[in-house]
């Protein structure tokens, strides 16, 4: 790796002609960067993302926030997700925007003296990342007065958050954005002058250039305005495909070209989108996409289960939060904290059940497939989460 300032060194070891000589060899339809995401599956897959598809989504991204040379971006959000890398830094590179990133990883002390100190009239996050800098401690020890807009996605985005930010942050004219990595991120965005309402109850218009439809998951037909439709895009911004997955691409991108979100949304009379769940089975858990069947697979390795289901269950802290049902095998000497323990250090932090429920038996259809949606409900009810299940998000 190199450090900035030997990139910056071996700059001025190229000369003009070098630099033409570079650039001629270059196509906005090149792929640059390699995203991985996860899958249905939980599995990676690399989304194949150009020069284009990045620079478009920037430009638009930072547009709708009004962003320009006389900003300053606070980027707590990690770089390695188009979040910070897209929406972020190549947003700040394309507007000559100031980047301001306030620690090394996400701190919400870090994140708030940050704004306070640099002067930043933008912030991204999640909606976490927000949560935490609004009930720090210290919040009211910082003058976040020159705070103006940034973005809020990542997540589902509860209307009560954003309205905090709002009014006790000063980000007035901040955005709310949608979208997913295969589409460079962002699908849909508000715009900075929308009503309050529509930013707090809505994901936004879709892009410029970006076309998107509502389709009936089991008719593959368009829906009506106000009913509910699988999000599906299509645009110039839409990846080139899953690095070396052609049959994933396939399933992700129709012949016609459309990205085939597993969203599933409203639009009203005005063009504004609203996302109203998945179909996906993820849980999304402060901003981090969360497979159930890559859990469910790792407890499949603890000798004394038997079977397991992991599902996501509200929380009014992260959004969402892990829980595994689990049937033990016979004579098994197993507890809840055991399992969990069991996890620790071997999979992702966010990834270990909050909850663990062992039970004898899983609600099931007749052709004997688990009915996670009922699995839901009856722990919405058993650890009583009506307050974060009743919670409103755009």
């Amino acid at each position: 790796m190199w450090r900035w300032s030997d990139l910056l060194d071996r700059a001025g070891q190229a000369g003009d002609a070098d630099l033409r000589a570079r650039q001629s060899q270059c196509d906005p339809d090149d792929v640059i960067n390699i995203q991985y995401t996860s899958g249905t599956t939980g599995n990676p897959k690399g989304a194949m993302l150009t020069h284009h598809n990045l620079v478009a989504n920037a430009l638009y991204v930072g547009d709708a926030m009004e962003m320009d040379e006389r900003d300053r971006l606070c980027i707590p959000v990690p770089f390695y997700h188009c979040f910070g890398c897209v929406m972020g830094s190549l947003n700040s590179v394309v507007h000559g925007s100031t980047m301001v990133i306030p620690a090394e990883h996400f701190d919400p002390l870090q994140t708030l003296r940050a704004i306070s100190t640099e002067r930043c009239t933008a912030v991204h996050g999640v909606p976490t990342m927000f949560i935490a800098q609004l009930g720090h401690p210290d919040f009211a020890d910082f003058d976040l007065a020159s705070l103006r807009t940034g973005i809020m996605a990542g997540s589902p985005c509860p209307i009560e958050v954003m309205r905090e930010v709002i009014d006790r942050m000063g980000a007035d004219r901040i955005t709310i954005a949608y979208g997913q990595t295969e589409a460079s991120p962002v699908v849909t965005q508000t715009l900075a002058d929308d009503s309050i309402e529509r930013r707090v109850s809505t994901v936004g218009k879709v892009l410029p250039n970006v076309e998107v439809r509502l389709v009936d998951p089991d008719s593959n037909q368009l829906v009506e305005i106000g009913q509910q439709g699988e999000l599906q895009t299509r645009s110039s911004m839409v990846m080139k495909g899953y690095f070396n997955m052609p049959e994933a691409t396939a399933d992700a991108i129709d012949a016609a070209g459309w990205l085939h979100t597993g969203d599933l949304a409203t639009v009203d009379e005005d063009g504004y989108y609203k996302i109203t769940g998945r179909l996906k089975d993820m849980i999304i858990r402060g901003g981090e996409n969360v497979y159930p069947r890559e859990i469910e697979e790792f407890l499949y390795t603890h000798p004394e289960i038997d079977d397991v289901q992991v599902i996501g269950v509200p929380d009014q802290r992260f959004g969402e939060e892990v829980m595994a049902w689990v049937r033990l095998k016979p004579d098994a000497d197993v507890t809840e904290e055991s399992i969990r323990d069991f996890c620790r250090g071997r999979i992702a932090h966010y990834k270990v059940p909050r909850y663990v429920k062992l039970t004898d038996e899983f609600p099931m259809t007749v052709t004997g497939k688990v009915q996670k949606f009922l699995m839901r409900e009856q722990s919405v009810e058993e650890l009583g989460l009506h307050a974060a299940a009743n919670v409103q998000t755009a």
